[in-house]
């Protein structure tokens, strides 16, 4: 394998660089993120298309991954349920260590091959599933041992790494590769491949929403109502679908509890 994300830094001396050279050029840096993501949108789309084709079928999402792959995992999961109004099973983020891990570094955690498929069959993992693999290096044992039992009891399975011909990629059947290269600060993922993993599931979990049917138009019309903020969003939304003042859309929405509901009730009563 190409191990590029632990090639030195483009840059050296770093502590006597000013603040402004320290920000301009890790901004550089970021900047070529995107384009490295853009040129792995064909595998991306095939990731896509699989998933979608699996939860119609009525299977579930599960991210798997350590560190800062498996944080990023979790935080794409735990947001689809207030932004989508899907249940918080459908898109499961598992990370090396257990929760714990979440806010505090588990050491060895993600040497254990073993570990991953364990925590997976506490949820029952089953056929119907797909199971994505989030490390930047592309070399994380958790990662790669829950990728290969997977595989070993039928279960699709897809990758988000970093670096090119990994043992990661290897093993995943739809693997995503998006090839971020040496960091500003030597090795630390945490930046520009963190930032590349947290674009491409953005991608991944709302483009694999809305071809479930969970936006209308553009707007997110099944999200959870769970503070005032998203409450007045809500009623925007029915306004704008309806033509509604604010005074009837608040009033649809306390009545349906829901802005998909609300606008559809409005406009079959128009009908």
């Amino acid at each position: 394998m190409d191990n590029t994300t632990e090639k030195e830094s483009h840059y050296n001396n770093l502590e006597k660089m000013s603040v402004n050279e320290l920000l301009t050029n890790i901004n550089k840096e970021d900047q070529t993120v995107p384009q490295a993501v853009e040129r792995s949108i064909p595998q991306i789309e095939a990731l896509v298309n699989v998933t979608v084709e699996k939860m119609e079928e009525g299977g579930r999402l599960f991210y798997i991954g350590a560190g800062t792959s498996g944080r990023l995992g979790i935080l794409d999961a735990s947001e689809c349920p207030p932004t989508f109004g899907v249940p918080f099973d459908w898109i499961v983020g598992l990370i090396a260590g257990g929760d714990t891990a979440i806010r505090k570094a588990v050491e060895f955690a993600e040497d254990d091959e073993q570990q991953a498929w364990k925590d997976l069959q506490e949820h029952s993992i089953n056929d119907k599933d797909v199971i994505i693999g989030i490390a930047a290096s592309g070399t994380t044992p958790y990662v790669i041992g829950g990728l290969a039992a997977a595989n070993n009891a039928g279960i699709t399975t897809g990758c988000l790494v970093c670096n090119a011909n990994t043992p990661v990629a290897k093993v995943a059947k739809f693997p995503i590769e998006v090839i971020t290269g040496p960091e500003f600060v030597t090795g630390s993922t945490r930046m520009k491949a963190g930032t590349a993993q947290k674009l491409v599931l953005n991608m991944l979990s709302t483009s694999i929403m809305i071809k479930l049917g969970r936006v209308k138009g553009n707007k997110m019309v099944d999200m959870q109502l769970t503070n005032h903020k998203l409450f007045n969003r809500g009623a925007r939304i029915i306004m704008q679908e309806t033509g509604v003042s604010q005074e009837k859309a608040n009033e649809l929405l306390e009545k349906y509890g829901s802005v998909r509901k609300a606008i559809e009730q409005t406009q079959n009563i128009k009908a």
